[in-house]
């Protein structure tokens, strides 16, 4: 009895926090609002007139677009495709920043909102040194990122700076993980017949910075949030072998069989991170253990089998 009680009183307080300060977290800003509701371009589509509402006074969203509704923790999970249990996990991770308390007039200030003040090449000594912290070459990261000086706040930052297919930001630094508005998927075309996908951009950056041969025979879609899942099965439409390199978690392998089961022509490589929860965080333990690049190469080229001549000469056969 005391475990069911503790569970309601969880959900009864995540309930409480407001959705505009959660959709601002994930980087989606009204585009008009009053005392009573806010309208914003909806998180789960492209579209160019607000079709999401949420109500101020009742704290509850509804998405005219697909015709569906509800509470804070409703909308965590339709973003992150996860049960309600998952939901409050992911609602209690920062619990510095939720505040459980009703807020029914809660606005989203105009200094909350991020603003792009300039974008370049990357040069800066501290992203660099981010950058090889998790593995990455600056060289290969520089064909994909930018470097964004940006405020928030009312205060200046800058980040890595990875644009998305709507002209929003992913934002990342050795401090924050943020993102501008609108937020999308990335699409990355180059013109070949196969394709990888990637939950973020970090993990798109590992496989290039170990095998930089992918370049040249796959285009990339970045999901940048697995909401935008029924996006990817869009442009998975064109392509004849698409490769899926998605997290290790509930959520990844939950999306990874949602893009399977839509596409007979998905491959799951997750079983080369086997044990680690992503891409990224497989290359940095690799990296440190000073993995040589000959087996990196066998390990990141899943494509191609190996086999060996009598003599230990390595023979690769598509």
């Amino acid at each position: 009895m005391k475990e069911k009680r503790t569970n309601r009183l969880s959900c009864e307080r995540a309930r409480a926090f407001p959705i505009e300060k959660a959709l601002a977290k994930l980087g989606h800003f009204p585009t008009k609002e009053n005392d009573k509701e806010a309208w914003f371009l909806s998180p789960f589509r492209l579209e160019t007139q607000a079709s999401f509402k949420v109500s101020k006074t009742l704290n509850r969203w509804y998405d005219h677009g697909e015709g569906t509704g509800g509470n804070v923790i409703d909308l965590v999970c339709k973003i992150s495709q996860c049960t309600v249990k998952e939901a409050l996990r992911i609602i209690g991770e920062d619990k510095s920043s939720f505040l459980f308390q009703q807020r029914p007039s809660f606005k989203v200030e105009q200094q909350d909102k991020i603003f792009v003040k300039e974008v370049k090449e990357l040069t800066h000594y501290a992203l660099r040194g981010y950058l090889s912290s998790r593995s990455i070459s600056t060289a290969t990261a520089k064909k994909y990122i930018s470097e964004v000086h940006y405020s928030f706040k009312n205060k200046n930052y800058f980040a890595i700076g990875f644009k998305n297919d709507s002209g929003g930001w992913e934002l990342r630094n050795k401090y924050y993980k943020n993102c501008s508005s609108p937020k999308d998927i990335t699409h990355i075309k180059k013109g070949n017949g196969k394709l990888i996908v990637t939950e973020g951009v970090f993990d798109l950056l590992s496989l290039l910075s170990y095998n930089e041969i992918l370049e040249a025979e796959y285009d990339f879609s970045v999901l940048n949030s697995t909401a935008f899942v029924s996006k990817a099965m869009e442009i998975m439409k064109g392509y004849l072998q698409i490769d899926l390199y998605l997290d290790n978690d509930t959520n990844g392998k939950r999306t990874t069989e949602r893009l399977m089961a839509h596409s007979n022509n998905c491959l799951d490589k997750s079983m080369l991170y086997q044990g680690f929860k992503d891409m990224n965080e497989w290359l940095i333990s690799y990296s440190k253990k000073g993995l040589g690049q000959e087996a990196r190469d066998v390990s990141l080229l899943p494509q191609r089998q190996t086999r060996f001549t009598p003599g230990g000469r390595k023979v690769r056969e598509k």
